[in-house]
Protein backbone atom coordinates (compact mmCIF):
# COMPACT_ATOMS: atom_id res chain seq x y z
CA UNK A 1 0.00 0.00 0.00
CA UNK A 2 1.30 2.98 -0.95
CA UNK A 3 2.05 6.11 1.88
CA UNK A 4 -1.15 8.24 0.40
CA UNK A 5 -3.17 4.98 -0.20
CA UNK A 6 -2.57 4.24 3.71
CA UNK A 7 -3.50 7.96 4.40
CA UNK A 8 -7.05 6.97 2.78
CA UNK A 9 -7.30 3.79 4.75
CA UNK A 10 -7.30 6.07 7.90
CA UNK A 11 -9.97 7.96 6.87
CA UNK A 12 -12.43 6.18 5.51
CA UNK A 13 -10.81 1.67 5.73
CA UNK A 14 -12.64 -0.66 7.82
CA UNK A 15 -10.70 0.52 11.27
CA UNK A 16 -10.73 3.85 9.84
CA UNK A 17 -10.11 6.48 13.29
CA UNK A 18 -13.42 8.48 14.31
CA UNK A 19 -13.44 12.15 12.42
CA UNK A 20 -15.24 14.68 14.35
CA UNK A 21 -19.01 15.12 11.48
CA UNK A 22 -18.81 17.83 8.81
CA UNK A 23 -21.61 19.56 11.03
CA UNK A 24 -19.84 20.43 13.62
CA UNK A 25 -15.96 21.31 11.60
CA UNK A 26 -17.50 23.07 8.79
CA UNK A 27 -19.51 25.29 11.07
CA UNK A 28 -18.73 28.95 9.96
CA UNK A 29 -18.36 30.04 13.32
CA UNK A 30 -15.95 27.11 14.28
CA UNK A 31 -13.95 27.77 11.30
CA UNK A 32 -13.25 31.40 12.49
CA UNK A 33 -12.23 29.93 15.90
CA UNK A 34 -9.32 28.00 13.97
CA UNK A 35 -5.92 29.01 14.97
CA UNK A 36 -2.42 28.12 13.85
CA UNK A 37 -1.01 24.64 14.76
CA UNK A 38 1.96 22.05 13.43
CA UNK A 39 0.34 21.81 10.36
CA UNK A 40 -0.14 25.30 9.35
CA UNK A 41 1.83 25.96 6.21
CA UNK A 42 4.62 28.40 8.00
CA UNK A 43 5.05 26.13 9.99
CA UNK A 44 5.42 23.15 7.75
CA UNK A 45 8.14 25.56 5.60
CA UNK A 46 10.16 26.23 8.43
CA UNK A 47 10.62 22.67 9.36
CA UNK A 48 11.83 21.91 5.80
CA UNK A 49 14.21 24.41 5.40
CA UNK A 50 15.66 23.03 8.87
CA UNK A 51 15.16 19.68 8.13
CA UNK A 52 17.07 19.57 4.55
CA UNK A 53 19.10 22.90 5.92
CA UNK A 54 18.71 24.69 2.68
CA UNK A 55 21.77 27.36 1.90
CA UNK A 56 20.66 30.99 1.73
CA UNK A 57 23.39 33.59 1.19
CA UNK A 58 23.43 37.41 0.16
CA UNK A 59 24.49 36.98 -3.18
CA UNK A 60 24.24 41.07 -4.03
CA UNK A 61 24.04 43.53 -1.17
CA UNK A 62 23.51 47.17 -2.63
CA UNK A 63 22.24 49.07 -0.15
CA UNK A 64 22.68 53.22 0.58
CA UNK A 65 23.42 53.99 4.19
CA UNK A 66 19.61 54.67 4.29
CA UNK A 67 18.55 51.29 3.18
CA UNK A 68 17.49 51.96 -0.75
CA UNK A 69 18.44 49.87 -3.05
CA UNK A 70 18.77 46.42 -4.68
CA UNK A 71 19.17 42.76 -2.39
CA UNK A 72 19.55 39.36 -3.95
CA UNK A 73 19.52 36.45 -1.78
CA UNK A 74 20.50 32.57 -3.35
CA UNK A 75 17.85 30.19 -1.71
CA UNK A 76 20.40 26.88 -2.30
CA UNK A 77 17.34 24.17 -2.20
CA UNK A 78 17.88 20.55 -2.12
CA UNK A 79 15.96 20.45 -5.81
CA UNK A 80 16.86 23.62 -7.68
CA UNK A 81 18.88 27.06 -7.20
CA UNK A 82 16.31 30.33 -6.34
CA UNK A 83 16.72 33.86 -5.88
CA UNK A 84 15.17 36.08 -3.59
CA UNK A 85 15.26 39.75 -5.44
CA UNK A 86 14.13 42.73 -3.06
CA UNK A 87 13.87 46.50 -4.31
CA UNK A 88 13.76 49.17 -1.65
CA UNK A 89 12.76 52.86 -2.40
CA UNK A 90 12.00 55.88 -0.77
CA UNK A 91 8.58 56.39 -0.73
CA UNK A 92 6.98 59.87 0.18
CA UNK A 93 4.59 60.79 3.26
CA UNK A 94 1.97 61.51 0.45
CA UNK A 95 2.68 58.35 -1.77
CA UNK A 96 1.71 56.06 1.33
CA UNK A 97 -1.21 53.73 1.13
CA UNK A 98 -1.47 50.02 2.09
CA UNK A 99 -3.99 49.50 0.30
CA UNK A 100 -4.90 46.70 -2.59
CA UNK A 101 -4.67 49.93 -4.70
CA UNK A 102 -1.82 51.91 -4.03
CA UNK A 103 0.73 52.22 -6.86
CA UNK A 104 4.28 52.54 -4.63
CA UNK A 105 5.74 51.00 -1.60
CA UNK A 106 8.65 51.02 0.84
CA UNK A 107 10.05 47.25 -0.93
CA UNK A 108 8.90 45.23 -3.70
CA UNK A 109 10.43 41.64 -4.34
CA UNK A 110 10.18 38.77 -6.25
CA UNK A 111 11.22 35.06 -6.10
CA UNK A 112 12.89 33.80 -9.10
CA UNK A 113 13.88 30.07 -10.53
CA UNK A 114 17.38 30.09 -10.85
CA UNK A 115 20.65 32.56 -10.27
CA UNK A 116 19.66 36.36 -11.79
CA UNK A 117 22.20 38.11 -14.10
CA UNK A 118 22.51 41.82 -13.98
CA UNK A 119 20.53 42.18 -17.12
CA UNK A 120 17.63 40.07 -15.35
CA UNK A 121 17.62 42.37 -12.02
CA UNK A 122 17.46 45.21 -14.56
CA UNK A 123 14.26 43.77 -16.31
CA UNK A 124 12.83 42.92 -12.73
CA UNK A 125 13.63 46.57 -11.29
CA UNK A 126 11.33 47.82 -14.20
CA UNK A 127 8.50 45.91 -13.53
CA UNK A 128 8.58 44.32 -9.78
CA UNK A 129 7.95 48.05 -8.34
CA UNK A 130 5.41 48.79 -10.45
CA UNK A 131 3.45 44.86 -9.02
CA UNK A 132 0.00 44.77 -11.12
CA UNK A 133 1.28 47.39 -13.63
CA UNK A 134 4.46 45.50 -14.35
CA UNK A 135 4.94 42.20 -15.41
CA UNK A 136 7.33 39.72 -15.37
CA UNK A 137 7.48 36.30 -17.17
CA UNK A 138 7.29 32.60 -15.71
CA UNK A 139 10.57 32.65 -13.95
CA UNK A 140 8.93 34.09 -11.09
CA UNK A 141 6.79 32.16 -8.67
CA UNK A 142 5.87 34.90 -6.45
CA UNK A 143 5.33 38.78 -6.29
CA UNK A 144 4.85 40.99 -3.02
CA UNK A 145 5.56 44.27 -1.54
CA UNK A 146 5.32 45.87 2.06
CA UNK A 147 5.27 49.19 3.70
CA UNK A 148 7.41 50.43 7.28
CA UNK A 149 5.84 49.78 9.85
CA UNK A 150 4.78 53.69 11.36
CA UNK A 151 5.35 52.98 14.63
CA UNK A 152 8.55 50.33 15.05
CA UNK A 153 10.51 50.91 12.00
CA UNK A 154 12.73 54.00 12.82
CA UNK A 155 12.24 53.54 16.28
CA UNK A 156 14.02 50.32 16.43
CA UNK A 157 16.42 52.03 14.07
CA UNK A 158 17.28 54.48 16.53
CA UNK A 159 17.42 52.22 19.64
CA UNK A 160 20.04 50.03 18.04
CA UNK A 161 22.12 53.30 16.77
CA UNK A 162 22.19 54.73 19.92
CA UNK A 163 23.71 51.45 21.53
CA UNK A 164 20.14 50.60 22.95
CA UNK A 165 17.59 47.30 22.25
CA UNK A 166 14.16 47.76 21.57
CA UNK A 167 11.46 47.96 24.19
CA UNK A 168 9.89 44.41 23.70
CA UNK A 169 6.72 45.66 25.16
CA UNK A 170 6.70 48.19 22.65
CA UNK A 171 7.19 45.68 20.39
CA UNK A 172 4.61 43.70 21.41
CA UNK A 173 2.25 46.29 20.44
CA UNK A 174 2.98 46.12 16.67
CA UNK A 175 5.14 42.91 16.69
CA UNK A 176 6.88 43.56 12.81
CA UNK A 177 8.92 46.32 10.87
CA UNK A 178 7.14 45.20 7.47
CA UNK A 179 3.47 44.57 6.96
CA UNK A 180 2.48 42.95 3.57
CA UNK A 181 -0.33 44.48 1.04
CA UNK A 182 -0.12 41.82 -0.92
CA UNK A 183 1.25 38.71 -1.96
CA UNK A 184 0.40 37.36 -5.66
CA UNK A 185 1.36 33.85 -7.26
CA UNK A 186 0.04 30.76 -9.34
CA UNK A 187 0.18 32.79 -12.65
CA UNK A 188 -0.55 36.24 -12.13
CA UNK A 189 1.16 39.23 -14.43
CA UNK A 190 2.86 36.41 -16.71
CA UNK A 191 4.14 34.09 -13.27
CA UNK A 192 4.72 30.89 -13.51
CA UNK A 193 1.69 28.83 -12.69
CA UNK A 194 1.10 26.76 -9.87
CA UNK A 195 1.43 23.39 -12.26
CA UNK A 196 4.85 24.43 -13.12
CA UNK A 197 5.81 25.07 -9.33
CA UNK A 198 4.16 21.91 -8.25
CA UNK A 199 5.11 19.39 -10.90
CA UNK A 200 8.90 20.99 -11.30
CA UNK A 201 9.61 22.36 -8.24
CA UNK A 202 9.81 20.12 -5.03
CA UNK A 203 10.88 22.41 -2.64
CA UNK A 204 7.53 25.16 -3.53
CA UNK A 205 5.24 22.02 -4.43
CA UNK A 206 2.70 22.65 -1.09
CA UNK A 207 -0.18 24.86 -1.62
CA UNK A 208 1.40 28.77 -0.78
CA UNK A 209 4.73 27.59 0.15
CA UNK A 210 6.40 30.05 -2.18
CA UNK A 211 4.12 32.76 -0.73
CA UNK A 212 5.09 32.04 2.68
CA UNK A 213 8.73 31.67 2.02
CA UNK A 214 8.33 35.19 0.63
CA UNK A 215 7.18 36.21 3.70
CA UNK A 216 9.59 34.42 5.57
CA UNK A 217 12.70 36.07 3.74
CA UNK A 218 11.31 39.46 3.80
CA UNK A 219 11.21 39.01 7.30
CA UNK A 220 14.94 38.35 7.88
CA UNK A 221 15.21 40.67 5.38
CA UNK A 222 13.52 43.82 7.69
CA UNK A 223 16.02 42.51 10.21
CA UNK A 224 18.70 43.03 8.68
CA UNK A 225 17.77 46.31 7.26
CA UNK A 226 16.89 48.32 10.32
CA UNK A 227 20.32 47.16 11.46
CA UNK A 228 22.09 48.28 8.33
CA UNK A 229 20.72 51.50 8.29
CA UNK A 230 21.63 52.01 12.24
CA UNK A 231 25.12 50.85 11.74
CA UNK A 232 25.21 53.53 9.15
CA UNK A 233 23.36 56.27 11.27
CA UNK A 234 26.16 55.57 14.23
CA UNK A 235 28.98 53.22 14.26
CA UNK A 236 30.82 54.33 17.09
CA UNK A 237 27.50 53.42 19.56
CA UNK A 238 25.34 51.02 17.55
CA UNK A 239 24.86 48.00 18.67
CA UNK A 240 22.79 44.88 16.63
CA UNK A 241 19.84 43.57 18.22
CA UNK A 242 19.76 40.79 20.58
CA UNK A 243 18.47 37.34 19.25
CA UNK A 244 16.08 36.93 21.12
CA UNK A 245 14.37 40.26 20.39
CA UNK A 246 14.61 39.41 16.26
CA UNK A 247 12.53 36.48 16.62
CA UNK A 248 10.27 38.15 18.18
CA UNK A 249 9.47 40.41 15.23
CA UNK A 250 7.54 39.16 12.31
CA UNK A 251 5.39 40.41 9.11
CA UNK A 252 2.72 42.58 9.79
CA UNK A 253 -0.64 41.70 7.12
CA UNK A 254 -3.92 42.85 6.41
CA UNK A 255 -6.31 40.66 4.84
CA UNK A 256 -9.47 41.45 3.49
CA UNK A 257 -12.61 40.27 1.21
CA UNK A 258 -10.66 39.51 -0.94
CA UNK A 259 -9.28 36.04 0.20
CA UNK A 260 -12.78 35.14 1.12
CA UNK A 261 -14.04 33.67 -1.62
CA UNK A 262 -11.25 31.40 -2.43
CA UNK A 263 -12.41 28.90 0.45
CA UNK A 264 -16.02 28.75 -1.80
CA UNK A 265 -14.22 28.31 -5.01
CA UNK A 266 -11.66 25.57 -4.05
CA UNK A 267 -13.95 23.35 -1.59
CA UNK A 268 -11.96 20.10 -2.50
CA UNK A 269 -8.50 21.75 -1.65
CA UNK A 270 -10.50 23.07 1.43
CA UNK A 271 -11.56 19.87 2.39
CA UNK A 272 -8.22 18.19 2.37
CA UNK A 273 -6.63 20.76 4.35
CA UNK A 274 -9.61 20.20 6.83
CA UNK A 275 -9.33 16.22 6.85
CA UNK A 276 -5.43 16.16 7.68
CA UNK A 277 -5.97 18.28 10.33
CA UNK A 278 -9.04 16.12 11.58
CA UNK A 279 -7.23 13.13 10.65
CA UNK A 280 -4.32 14.32 13.62
CA UNK A 281 -6.40 15.04 15.80
CA UNK A 282 -8.15 11.45 15.46
CA UNK A 283 -4.44 9.88 15.38
CA UNK A 284 -3.89 11.27 18.71
CA UNK A 285 -7.70 10.64 20.25
CA UNK A 286 -7.53 6.69 19.56
CA UNK A 287 -3.17 6.47 19.93
CA UNK A 288 -2.13 9.57 22.00
CA UNK A 289 -0.74 7.66 25.30
CA UNK A 290 -0.69 10.19 28.09
CA UNK A 291 2.67 10.25 30.11
CA UNK A 292 3.74 12.27 32.63
CA UNK A 293 5.80 14.05 30.32
CA UNK A 294 2.54 14.22 28.25
CA UNK A 295 0.92 15.71 31.01
CA UNK A 296 3.52 18.63 31.97
CA UNK A 297 3.93 19.75 28.44
CA UNK A 298 0.45 20.25 28.03
CA UNK A 299 -0.10 22.17 31.13
CA UNK A 300 3.09 24.32 29.68
CA UNK A 301 1.32 24.53 26.22
CA UNK A 302 -1.82 25.66 28.00
CA UNK A 303 0.00 28.45 30.13
CA UNK A 304 1.45 29.60 26.98
CA UNK A 305 -1.90 29.83 25.43
CA UNK A 306 -3.43 31.98 28.01
CA UNK A 307 -0.32 34.42 28.30
CA UNK A 308 0.15 35.02 24.25
CA UNK A 309 -3.53 35.54 24.50
CA UNK A 310 -2.80 38.08 27.23
CA UNK A 311 -0.07 39.86 25.71
CA UNK A 312 -2.27 40.52 21.94
CA UNK A 313 -3.72 43.82 21.74
CA UNK A 314 -6.03 44.38 19.59
CA UNK A 315 -8.37 47.93 18.83
CA UNK A 316 -11.49 45.27 18.62
CA UNK A 317 -13.36 45.40 21.67
CA UNK A 318 -15.28 41.92 20.69
CA UNK A 319 -12.19 40.57 20.28
CA UNK A 320 -10.91 41.95 23.54
CA UNK A 321 -13.28 40.22 25.23
CA UNK A 322 -12.73 36.71 23.37
CA UNK A 323 -8.80 36.61 24.28
CA UNK A 324 -10.05 37.52 28.06
CA UNK A 325 -12.39 34.34 27.83
CA UNK A 326 -9.53 32.60 26.02
CA UNK A 327 -7.58 32.81 29.11
CA UNK A 328 -9.68 32.17 31.51
CA UNK A 329 -10.71 28.90 29.70
CA UNK A 330 -7.51 28.13 29.27
CA UNK A 331 -6.86 28.34 33.20
CA UNK A 332 -10.15 25.65 33.26
CA UNK A 333 -8.28 23.65 31.44
CA UNK A 334 -5.33 23.65 33.17
CA UNK A 335 -7.42 22.90 36.33
CA UNK A 336 -8.85 19.75 34.81
CA UNK A 337 -5.83 18.81 33.61
CA UNK A 338 -4.01 18.99 37.01
CA UNK A 339 -7.26 16.79 38.95
CA UNK A 340 -8.93 14.97 36.75
CA UNK A 341 -7.73 13.95 33.20
CA UNK A 342 -7.48 10.66 31.93
CA UNK A 343 -8.53 10.32 28.34
CA UNK A 344 -7.95 13.12 25.19
CA UNK A 345 -12.02 12.23 24.58
CA UNK A 346 -12.47 13.36 28.17
CA UNK A 347 -11.10 16.65 27.84
CA UNK A 348 -12.16 17.41 23.91
CA UNK A 349 -16.36 16.69 25.46
CA UNK A 350 -15.26 18.98 28.82
CA UNK A 351 -14.07 21.62 26.42
CA UNK A 352 -17.11 21.24 24.25
CA UNK A 353 -19.39 21.33 27.04
CA UNK A 354 -17.77 24.58 28.75
CA UNK A 355 -15.51 26.56 26.39
CA UNK A 356 -16.11 28.97 23.56
CA UNK A 357 -14.99 27.37 20.02
CA UNK A 358 -11.93 29.65 19.88
CA UNK A 359 -10.36 27.36 22.83
CA UNK A 360 -12.18 24.28 22.01
CA UNK A 361 -10.26 25.17 18.70
CA UNK A 362 -6.85 26.13 20.60
CA UNK A 363 -7.02 23.12 22.46
CA UNK A 364 -6.91 20.88 19.35
CA UNK A 365 -3.69 22.84 17.99
CA UNK A 366 -2.15 22.12 21.38
CA UNK A 367 -2.43 18.81 21.36
CA UNK A 368 -1.56 18.35 17.61
CA UNK A 369 1.83 20.00 19.40
CA UNK A 370 2.03 17.61 21.58
CA UNK A 371 2.63 14.47 19.47
CA UNK A 372 5.02 15.23 16.05
CA UNK A 373 5.44 11.32 15.38
CA UNK A 374 1.12 11.38 15.00
CA UNK A 375 1.17 14.95 13.03
CA UNK A 376 3.79 15.88 11.20
CA UNK A 377 3.85 13.07 8.00
CA UNK A 378 0.43 14.92 7.15
CA UNK A 379 2.32 17.55 5.84
CA UNK A 380 2.94 16.28 2.37
CA UNK A 381 -0.91 15.67 1.84
CA UNK A 382 -2.37 19.19 2.03
CA UNK A 383 -2.48 19.28 -2.15
CA UNK A 384 -5.62 17.96 -4.15
CA UNK A 385 -7.29 17.15 -7.37
CA UNK A 386 -9.60 20.32 -7.73
CA UNK A 387 -11.27 18.54 -10.48
CA UNK A 388 -15.46 18.27 -10.04
CA UNK A 389 -16.27 15.83 -12.90
CA UNK A 390 -20.14 15.75 -13.79
CA UNK A 391 -21.24 11.76 -13.53
CA UNK A 392 -24.27 12.36 -16.36
CA UNK A 393 -25.33 8.74 -15.76
CA UNK A 394 -26.14 8.86 -11.88
CA UNK A 395 -29.71 8.20 -11.60
CA UNK A 396 -31.69 11.14 -10.64
CA UNK A 397 -32.77 8.95 -7.26
CA UNK A 398 -29.36 9.30 -6.19
CA UNK A 399 -28.75 12.41 -7.66
CA UNK A 400 -31.70 13.49 -5.02
CA UNK A 401 -30.11 11.45 -1.85
CA UNK A 402 -26.76 12.84 -2.23
CA UNK A 403 -28.60 16.53 -1.62
CA UNK A 404 -30.49 14.80 1.60
CA UNK A 405 -27.06 13.72 2.90
CA UNK A 406 -24.75 15.61 2.28
CA UNK A 407 -26.34 19.04 2.07
CA UNK A 408 -29.44 18.57 4.48
CA UNK A 409 -28.00 21.82 6.18
CA UNK A 410 -28.98 23.64 3.25
CA UNK A 411 -32.06 22.45 2.88
CA UNK A 412 -32.47 23.24 6.45
CA UNK A 413 -31.83 26.45 5.84
CA UNK A 414 -34.70 28.95 5.61
CA UNK A 415 -34.20 31.24 2.29
CA UNK A 416 -37.39 33.16 2.12
CA UNK A 417 -37.16 34.44 5.57
CA UNK A 418 -36.36 37.49 6.43
CA UNK A 419 -32.70 38.37 5.50
CA UNK A 420 -31.85 35.31 4.55
CA UNK A 421 -30.89 36.76 0.82
CA UNK A 422 -29.98 40.60 1.76
CA UNK A 423 -26.77 40.33 0.64
CA UNK A 424 -24.56 39.50 -2.26
CA UNK A 425 -20.67 39.43 -3.23
CA UNK A 426 -19.09 41.05 -5.77
CA UNK A 427 -15.52 42.40 -7.45
CA UNK A 428 -14.91 46.08 -6.89
CA UNK A 429 -13.15 47.21 -10.22
CA UNK A 430 -12.35 50.13 -8.18
CA UNK A 431 -10.90 48.59 -5.29
CA UNK A 432 -10.21 45.14 -6.92
CA UNK A 433 -11.31 42.84 -4.72
CA UNK A 434 -14.04 41.84 -3.36
CA UNK A 435 -17.31 43.38 -1.33
CA UNK A 436 -20.34 42.65 -0.23
CA UNK A 437 -23.47 45.08 -1.39
CA UNK A 438 -27.19 44.96 -1.26
CA UNK A 439 -29.77 43.28 -2.64
CA UNK A 440 -31.62 46.90 -2.73
CA UNK A 441 -28.92 48.06 -5.36
CA UNK A 442 -30.61 45.67 -8.15
CA UNK A 443 -27.70 46.71 -10.45
CA UNK A 444 -25.20 46.28 -8.67
CA UNK A 445 -26.59 42.27 -8.08
CA UNK A 446 -26.03 41.63 -11.80
CA UNK A 447 -22.56 41.29 -11.22
CA UNK A 448 -22.84 39.05 -7.80
CA UNK A 449 -20.07 36.33 -7.61
CA UNK A 450 -21.49 32.76 -7.41
CA UNK A 451 -20.39 31.95 -3.55
CA UNK A 452 -23.67 31.00 -2.55
CA UNK A 453 -23.57 27.61 -2.65
CA UNK A 454 -26.31 26.74 -0.12
CA UNK A 455 -28.92 28.45 -1.72
CA UNK A 456 -27.78 27.35 -5.29
CA UNK A 457 -28.38 23.59 -3.90
CA UNK A 458 -31.69 24.78 -2.53
CA UNK A 459 -32.58 26.05 -5.71
CA UNK A 460 -31.50 22.91 -7.82
CA UNK A 461 -33.24 20.05 -5.41
CA UNK A 462 -36.70 22.28 -5.57
CA UNK A 463 -36.96 22.19 -9.42
CA UNK A 464 -35.07 18.56 -9.18
CA UNK A 465 -38.04 17.28 -7.01
CA UNK A 466 -40.50 18.97 -9.20
CA UNK A 467 -38.57 17.21 -12.20
CA UNK A 468 -38.56 13.98 -10.99
CA UNK A 469 -42.24 13.68 -10.28
CA UNK A 470 -42.70 13.63 -14.21
CA UNK A 471 -39.45 11.64 -14.72
CA UNK A 472 -38.86 9.78 -11.83
CA UNK A 473 -36.20 7.01 -13.50
CA UNK A 474 -34.50 9.63 -15.57
CA UNK A 475 -30.73 10.31 -15.38
CA UNK A 476 -28.72 13.20 -14.85
CA UNK A 477 -27.87 13.99 -18.24
CA UNK A 478 -31.43 14.08 -19.01
CA UNK A 479 -31.90 16.53 -16.20
CA UNK A 480 -28.95 18.63 -17.63
CA UNK A 481 -30.61 19.22 -20.88
CA UNK A 482 -33.69 20.33 -19.17
CA UNK A 483 -32.14 22.84 -16.77
CA UNK A 484 -28.83 23.09 -18.52
CA UNK A 485 -28.16 26.13 -15.85
CA UNK A 486 -27.91 23.90 -13.11
CA UNK A 487 -24.66 22.08 -14.54
CA UNK A 488 -21.96 23.81 -12.50
CA UNK A 489 -23.92 22.94 -8.62
CA UNK A 490 -24.63 19.58 -10.10
CA UNK A 491 -21.36 18.90 -10.47
CA UNK A 492 -20.35 20.25 -7.60
CA UNK A 493 -23.14 18.13 -5.23
CA UNK A 494 -21.62 14.73 -7.15
CA UNK A 495 -17.89 15.74 -7.15
CA UNK A 496 -18.09 17.33 -3.62
CA UNK A 497 -19.60 13.52 -2.28
CA UNK A 498 -16.27 11.87 -2.35
CA UNK A 499 -15.00 14.58 -0.01
CA UNK A 500 -15.84 14.18 3.75
CA UNK A 501 -15.38 17.85 4.70
CA UNK A 502 -15.09 20.63 2.19
CA UNK A 503 -18.20 22.83 1.55
CA UNK A 504 -18.84 25.59 4.64
CA UNK A 505 -22.04 24.55 6.12
CA UNK A 506 -23.93 28.67 6.55
CA UNK A 507 -26.15 31.09 4.69
CA UNK A 508 -23.52 33.38 3.09
CA UNK A 509 -26.62 35.37 1.25
CA UNK A 510 -27.74 36.44 5.07
CA UNK A 511 -27.45 39.75 5.66
CA UNK A 512 -26.27 39.16 9.47
CA UNK A 513 -23.02 36.84 7.75
CA UNK A 514 -19.55 37.91 9.50
CA UNK A 515 -16.86 37.46 6.62
CA UNK A 516 -14.38 37.45 9.23
CA UNK A 517 -14.94 33.43 9.90
CA UNK A 518 -13.83 32.68 6.36
CA UNK A 519 -10.84 35.30 6.48
CA UNK A 520 -9.55 34.03 9.69
CA UNK A 521 -9.94 30.25 8.89
CA UNK A 522 -7.75 30.57 5.72
CA UNK A 523 -5.25 32.62 7.76
CA UNK A 524 -4.83 30.00 10.44
CA UNK A 525 -4.19 27.59 7.83
CA UNK A 526 -1.53 29.41 6.59
CA UNK A 527 -0.19 29.89 10.43
CA UNK A 528 -1.04 33.45 11.14
CA UNK A 529 -1.69 34.57 14.97
CA UNK A 530 -2.71 37.96 16.62
CA UNK A 531 -5.63 38.42 14.61
CA UNK A 532 -7.20 41.87 15.55
CA UNK A 533 -10.34 42.60 13.33
CA UNK A 534 -10.64 46.16 11.97
CA UNK A 535 -14.58 45.65 10.92
CA UNK A 536 -16.40 42.44 10.07
CA UNK A 537 -14.52 42.95 6.75
CA UNK A 538 -10.96 42.68 7.08
CA UNK A 539 -8.43 41.55 9.94
CA UNK A 540 -4.49 42.72 11.05
CA UNK A 541 -2.39 39.59 12.11
CA UNK A 542 0.80 38.59 12.38
CA UNK A 543 3.16 36.06 10.29
CA UNK A 544 6.64 34.08 11.54
CA UNK A 545 6.59 36.11 15.06
CA UNK A 546 8.70 33.42 16.89
CA UNK A 547 10.20 31.52 14.42
CA UNK A 548 13.79 30.83 13.50
CA UNK A 549 15.98 33.20 11.65
CA UNK A 550 18.45 32.31 8.38
CA UNK A 551 21.73 32.11 11.03
CA UNK A 552 19.76 29.77 12.76
CA UNK A 553 19.90 27.15 10.14
CA UNK A 554 22.14 24.36 11.06
CA UNK A 555 21.93 24.84 14.46
CA UNK A 556 19.61 22.41 16.84
CA UNK A 557 15.90 23.09 15.61
CA UNK A 558 13.23 22.04 18.53
CA UNK A 559 10.02 23.78 16.11
CA UNK A 560 9.05 25.45 19.32
CA UNK A 561 7.21 28.68 18.12
CA UNK A 562 4.06 27.97 18.74
CA UNK A 563 2.44 30.56 20.29
CA UNK A 564 5.72 32.99 21.03
CA UNK A 565 5.77 35.41 24.17
CA UNK A 566 7.75 38.15 24.70
CA UNK A 567 11.20 37.63 25.41
CA UNK A 568 12.40 38.66 28.70
CA UNK A 569 13.63 42.37 28.75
Amino acid sequence: MTKHADIRASLWGDNALPLRPPSQVMNLERLGSLHQSRLSFMRTLVRRIFRERWKIKLATFELNNDGFGTVVYEVNAPDGLFSFVLFSDLLLPEERNDRVIATKWDLTMALVEGRVNPEYIAKLKENVPKQEAGRVDSRVFVLSRANRSARNFDYVVNQLATGQQPDVSKIAEVGYLYRTTAVYGSGKLGMADWEKVQQKHRDFARPFASEMFVCFMLRNFSLLQVEHIARHRNEQTFTPMRADIKRYFGIGNSTGLGMAPYLVNHPVLINQWIEMRELALARIRSLGAITSQIKTTLLELLKRCAQHTHETITEDKQQTQHNIILAQEMNKLTELVVTNFTSWNELIAFSEQHCSLQSQEILVSVMLELYPELVDDLEDFHCADENLDLDPLMPLHQLKAVIERRYDWALAIDFDAEGARETYWYRSEEKMEPRLGSIADVEGKKKAMALAVGYAVRKCYNILVDYMTANPSQITARFMVAHPKLRGIVRRIQGMDRCVYGDIQANLLDKNVLPMHLLRCKLAFFGVSKFDPRSRLWVRNTMFQGAPLLEDIGKPFSDDWFMPLIPKQ
